[in-house]
């Protein structure tokens, strides 16, 4: 397992200060480069890495920085990570004096805290019994012809440009990415979206439970070079019991899967329907965007199109970050024109409840900011004027920043659903619904109810799509159920 250590700056380091935190070994380690020289490794004498430390980048959202260390900024902060292996007990030491060399020469601050150091780790183990994992790739602790195993020990697992770059690693050798934390981390959601579907794992590694999947509470065992389920004499599926503790201070959230679709022209600017969408819910524009966790972009329609059009025909994947709400963008070029796949979840601490279900009301006077009425006024936004294909608003419950725990989390209950007009259903057993537009562009909006009754919500969704049940269909996504083996 590797450990972090981020050390935040109001100016970037330049040569002379990297190179004098890349001494806090000595004179007899080695430093080297990897992944097309974005990452430099501070390696032992035969080669081995010890540290590895990520090309600085800045930080313009200074909210970026409090949610995923919990750290005040007064600005933007050049965000330098680095990675100490495990395997060598001073490697953690190199990766706090390294990091403490930078802040004491720019005047930052070291996450996590505590007592910065800049002394000089002289290199005591006898690393010729210490195994070299010969992975190639700066992320990746194991590698095997089926999985890409990553080691993380923090509170708040984000999807920064380690596990990005892991992921596509994984996806070019048709590989599983699986992920392993202590119980006490949590995952962000773009993370937690990432990892979505099998064979890609959370796997949570407990010192009195043993292994289980973070996401669904399977326990799991390492066979054939990949985690999979530990199952009993009968062929089930093993539950462990953390998993079934209550999520702590649970709000209710609201899931919005939209789909939209543009015509490819030269004016296109893209963001517009998921610009929309946080005004509406969150009362303000997102405030950041970004490839990767933090999202340290400032919000720039322009530039997220400048980016996905350089891109293009390969998909772009992004996170979008606001008040009180997070996203992830899929843009896509098809024969059809330009499509965003968008999933806002946006948190309602106004419903604060036990864990136990989603959808309750909300007890504050005046209009509900995430409330039925409003997603349809959402809807009705994105279709007159956002080219809006499809669309599913769910209520879930969970915690109140958006991070993921290794707990169950009851499955979303579904309140509305957006077709096109030629999709529409009718008959008995149909929800009532109204038409948005007009001609060969006019939608229908099925109301399946207000969040209170989930069987009878799966039940119409099931009707109107002729999915299975709960766990398939329109329902998946990072709202989705979390069930799985």
């Amino acid at each position: 397992m590797t450990r972090d250590v981020i050390v935040l700056t109001p100016t970037p380091p330049d040569r002379a200060t990297l190179l004098a935190g890349l001494f806090a070994g000595g004179p007899d380690l080695r430093v080297d480069t990897a992944a097309e020289s974005a990452v430099t490794q501070l390696c032992a004498p035969d080669g081995r890495p010890l540290v590895a430390i990520e090309a600085s980048a800045l930080v313009r959202v200074p909210a970026e920085v409090r949610r995923l260390l919990g750290v005040d900024t007064e600005g933007p902060v050049w965000w330098t990570e680095a990675r100490a292996s495990t395997a060598v007990p001073e490697a953690y030491a190199l990766a706090r004096s390294f990091a403490g060399r930078l802040a004491t020469v720019l005047g930052g601050t070291v996450w996590p805290g505590g007592t910065v150091t800049t002394d000089v780790v002289p290199l005591r183990t006898d690393i010729t019994a210490v195994p070299v994992p010969d992975t190639g790739i700066p992320a990746v602790d194991v590698l095997t012809p089926r999985a890409l195993v990553v080691m993380q020990d923090r509170p708040v697992v984000p999807l920064s440009t380690w596990l990005a770059d892991a992921l596509r690693h994984a996806a070019d050798g048709d590989r599983a990415l699986q992920l392993v934390t202590p119980p006490a981390s949590r995952l962000t959601l773009p993370l937690r979206t990432a990892l979505r579907g099998l064979p890609h794992r959370w796997v949570v590694r407990d010192e009195r439970q043993g292994l289980y999947d973070g996401l669904s509470g399977v326990r799991l065992r390492w066979s054939g070079g990949i985690f999979g389920p530990d199952l009993d004499e009968r062929g089930a599926a093993i539950l462990v019991e953390p998993f079934r503790e209550p999520v702590g201070g649970a709000v209710r959230q609201l899931v919005l899967q939209a789909r939209t679709r543009h015509h490819p022209d030269a004016e296109l600017l893209l963001g517009g329907a998921l610009e929309a969408v946080f005004r509406r819910l969150t009362g303000a524009a997102p405030r950041g965007w970004g490839t990767a966790e933090p999202a340290g972009n400032p919000w720039s329609r322009r530039q997220l199109t400048e980016l996905a059009r350089a891109r293009a025909p390969r998909p772009t994947l992004l996170t979008v970050v606001g008040a009180g709400a997070l996203a992830t963008v899929r843009v896509l070029r098809t024969r059809e024109g330009v499509e965003e796949d968008v999933t806002v979840v946006v948190g309602d601490t106004s419903t604060a409840g036990d864990g136990s279900g989603a959808g309750a009301g909300s007890d504050a006077e005046g209009p509900d900011a995430v409330g039925p009425d409003a997603v349809e006024g959402v809807a009705r936004e994105l279709h007159a004027r956002h080219g809006l294909v499809s669309l599913l608003a769910s209520y879930r419950s969970g915690r109140a920043d958006l991070t993921v725990p290794a707990r169950f989390e009851a499955p979303p209950v579904p309140v509305r659903l957006l077709v096109p007009e030629d999709s529409a259903r009718g008959g008995a057993g149909i929800p009532a619904s109204v038409r948005l537009g007009a001609g060969t562009g006019a939608a229908r909006l099925y109301r399946l109810g207000d969040g209170s009754d989930a069987v009878a919500a799966w039940r119409a969704l099931e009707r109107l799509t002729g999915e299975g049940g709960a766990g398939g269909g329109a329902g998946t996504g990072p709202g989705a159920g979390r069930s799985r083996g």
